[in-house]
């Protein structure tokens, strides 16, 4: 069958391999940051450990990146009946190669270089073939080495560089582009300047996020209200920098902004220099973790250009330090309507990325689209046959259709079967695009998945 997803694969390739047509192997290592936080001085109170069963299940939206002649690389084979479900939505899927052991705590990356089987493998796939990462650490670099496979990507210097959230204010200073006041801290002198200065707009009763320079999904931001609370977090810096031998800090000091919206768009910068604009969603965030996106955003025709603009010059600003591939920006909306462009700038894929390719499928002109995630709470695996019959009547079942698309099954069974204790839980999640022709009707169905979903977690809580 021939996929109905044309566009964003060929562009991507065209960009980063300067062919549409070469076959890509797709990893999705999410929470890359956490590698590339090895080393690095970040808040004092921040241990960057492994993500966990879920989120390193995520590796599975991959697999809807891919097209027809790539291939991807999961932790875990993917439900047969969610597999069939894709397919009947017409679908065309990628070859599928599962690692030998998959570690909950590790990436796909990670597992994979744990399984020389695998690596041959890959290596004996075919001519041409690519490596394509979710973000590119010195585990992804290992692993081109080792497969022969050629990373279609930057090196891993360069997209740590990038994905620096001093790099992006410095970025944003140098191109003109507002932000909140702050100050990018790459060494202990600098966090010290920044803390007097800040002290006067904690004086005016406003408050200040310290953010680490690598922080992800929520982790590695201390809001700050009172000179007492800076004082000791600006202590403890200096207390760790010196017992290190070291002047570095690696943090970001701002004014916090009050926002109306956040905003998540997304650049793609070729090998050549090129950069084009891809989108600019609305991101749907809860204490500082991505929830998921509502498409299209709601923009004026200036606040559009605004971001458009900002994301062009930024996307060049790229280039010219030598990335390519995908770059995804956090924006902010603000209530009287003005736009703070950038507030950080990320060298790799973002959950977005992995709906773009559905959404030109499946959400057509005129047509709304809320991508989200569903808690749920079970003390067995689930089978998508089973979520299915859940949810009778609310799944998407054909392109024009309206209900959830389901994006990622492997989050949803990934902690629950690491449990060995008899009436035990664990916690997962349901990933998808709910589709309709109204807000009103994405609404409705959203709110009817999320009390039929409520009830299953109800029964898997009590029963077990």
């Amino acid at each position: 069958m021939e996929s109905l997803l044309p566009g964003f694969n060929a562009r991507l390739k065209a960009a980063v391999a300067g062919n549409e047509q070469v076959p890509f192997v797709f990893l999705g290592n999410f929470e890359v940051e956490e590698q590339w936080a090895v080393g690095e001085p970040g808040l004092p109170r921040m241990g960057f450990t492994g993500g966990g069963a879920v989120v390193n299940s995520m590796d599975e939206f991959a697999m809807l990146l891919a097209g027809e002649g790539d291939h991807v690389v999961l932790k875990a084979r993917p439900d047969a009946g969610y597999l069939a479900y894709l397919r009947g939505l017409g679908l065309a899927l990628p070859t599928v190669h599962v690692v030998a052991e998959s570690d909950p705590a590790r990436t796909v990356s990670q597992d994979a270089l744990a399984d020389p089987a695998l690596q041959s493998a890959l290596a004996q796939a075919g001519d041409g073939l690519m490596l394509y990462a979710h973000g590119v650490s010195t585990v992804e670099e290992e692993l081109a080495e080792r497969t022969g496979l050629p990373l279609a990507h930057p090196t891993a210097a360069v997209c740590k560089a990038v994905n620096s959230k001093i790099y992006s204010r410095r970025v944003a200073d140098e191109l003109g582009i507002a932000q909140a006041r702050g100050w990018a801290c790459e060494t202990v002198m600098e966090l010290s300047r920044a803390v007097e200065e800040a002290r006067e707009l904690l004086a005016q009763g406003r408050k200040l996020v310290l953010k680490d320079a690598y922080g992800v999904s929520g982790k590695g931001i201390m809001v700050i209200e009172s000179e007492r609370r800076l004082d000791r977090v600006h202590r403890m810096v200096l207390a760790r920098a010196e017992a290190a031998g070291s002047d570095r800090a690696g943090l970001v000091l701002e004014e916090w902004v009050t926002k109306q919206t956040d905003l998540n768009y997304q650049v793609t910068v070729g090998r050549d220099g090129a950069v084009r604009f891809d989108f600019v969603k609305e991101a749907i965030t809860e204490n500082g973790t991505h929830k998921g996106h509502r498409m299209p955003a709601r923009l004026t025709p200036a606040q559009l250009e605004q971001v458009t603009d900002a994301g062009l010059r930024i996307g060049a600003r790229l280039a010219a330090d030598g990335y390519f591939g995908v770059a995804g920006m956090d924006a902010l909306l603000l209530p009287d309507g003005s736009v703070f462009p950038v507030i950080e700038i990320n060298a790799r894929n973002n959950m977005s990325t992995y709906q773009v390719r559905l959404q030109e499928a499946f959400v057509g002109e005129g047509r709304i689209a809320l991508a989200r995630h569903y808690p749920l709470r079970l003390g067995a695996p689930l089978p998508f046959e089973e979520l299915r019959g859940t949810l009778d009547g609310l799944l998407l079942e054909r392109p024009d259709g309206a209900g959830l698309l389901v994006n990622n099954y492997a989050t949803v069974n990934a902690a629950v079967s690491t449990l060995a204790e008899p009436g035990a839980t664990a916690d997962g999640r349901l990933y998808g695009l709910v589709v309709g022709d109204t807000a009103e009707q994405v609404t409705a169905i959203d709110t009817e998945i999320t009390a039929r979903l409520a009830a299953v977690t109800e029964g898997a809580v009590h029963v077990g």
